[in-house]
């Protein structure tokens, strides 16, 4: 077996200040791993950038082996029933794609989807492969993955329990241009028990059965206000909420884990942050 190499443990950055203050922020709370927007994460219209600041921050992060992630806008929904929101959706992933491989992004997390109504569930998964498989297609091999995130659970999701992710990866043939970002409270949420004693590496067992191995590009390592099964999307910080600080140590020990980078999403400013990566970093190194 290859050396473990270890996961590069961030966070989501602002970058409502620009990318140079998002590098800044970055090396504030010693991120070794980012993930930011390149348009407005509640709006449609994209951001057409700075060429000579996205290579500066291309050039920054790849000399300090930091992985970037972009993080599509909340509203990019394939399973809604709405012509112009899967119009939209499609055009907004494409842009996040050419602006992710323009900042060497290894990937863009889009959220699974919802159907809105149990009664459009069906017809919601067939629109996958109508509007995702295309923009699959197009990808540039070299440029980065389309990393599906599982909801927490709430309305109608298209995939919220990492099971319900092999059908999901079906519809869209498990392109290779596919991969997975789990979000730790979302799968606690959903009813995955990760703060029970072996409850992480079920669901990472789980996650990989369902979709193969390799496919886990990405960790949102979130902490969650509420308990087992609320169906609610509330981040705690590191160690504070009701998933607890052991579940996290156990991420770090998962195979599947090798070298797939972590970011927090949890509340809290610069020193919050810095905080979360730092006990994460601890855990990882007593794994």
């Amino acid at each position: 077996m290859p050396p473990r190499k270890p996961s590069a443990v961030g966070s989501h950055i602002p970058v409502g200040s620009g990318l140079v203050s998002a590098l800044a922020y970055a090396r504030e709370i010693g991120a070794g791993a980012v993930q930011i927007f390149v348009s407005n994460p509640r709006g449609w219209a994209p951001s057409a950038g700075d060429p000579a600041l996205d290579e500066a921050f291309r050039s920054d992060c790849a000399a300090g082996a930091v992985p970037v992630y972009v993080h599509a806008p909340y509203l990019v929904n394939f399973g809604s029933p709405t012509e112009a929101t899967l119009t939209r959706s499609v055009e907004s992933v494409r842009h996040a794609l050419r602006r992710g491989a323009a900042l060497g992004a290894r990937g863009v997390v889009i959220h699974a989807g919802s159907a809105i109504a149990q009664a459009h569930h069906d017809q919601a998964m067939a629109q996958l492969r109508t509007h995702l498989l295309p923009v699959l297609e197009e990808a540039d091999p070299a440029g980065p993955r389309v990393l599906v995130e599982p909801m927490a659970g709430g309305g109608q999701p298209l995939a919220a329990t990492v099971q319900q992710l092999e059908p999901w990866f079906a519809q869209l043939e498990s392109h290779p241009m596919l991969g997975v970002c789990l979000d730790t409270c979302h799968a606690f949420a959903a009813g995955h028990d990760v703060a029970a004693p072996g409850g992480m590496k079920k669901t990472l067992d789980a996650l990989v059965k369902a979709v193969g191995r390799g496919r886990l590009a990405l960790v949102h390592a979130n902490d969650s206000k509420d308990p087992l099964g609320s169906r609610r999307d509330r981040h705690e910080s590191i160690g504070e909420g009701s998933i607890g600080k052991d579940a996290f140590a156990e991420l770090f020990r998962h195979p599947a884990m090798r070298g797939v980078p972590i970011v927090v999403e949890t509340p809290g400013d610069a020193g919050a942050h810095r905080r979360d990566i730092d006990l994460l970093c601890s855990l990882r190194a007593g794994g």
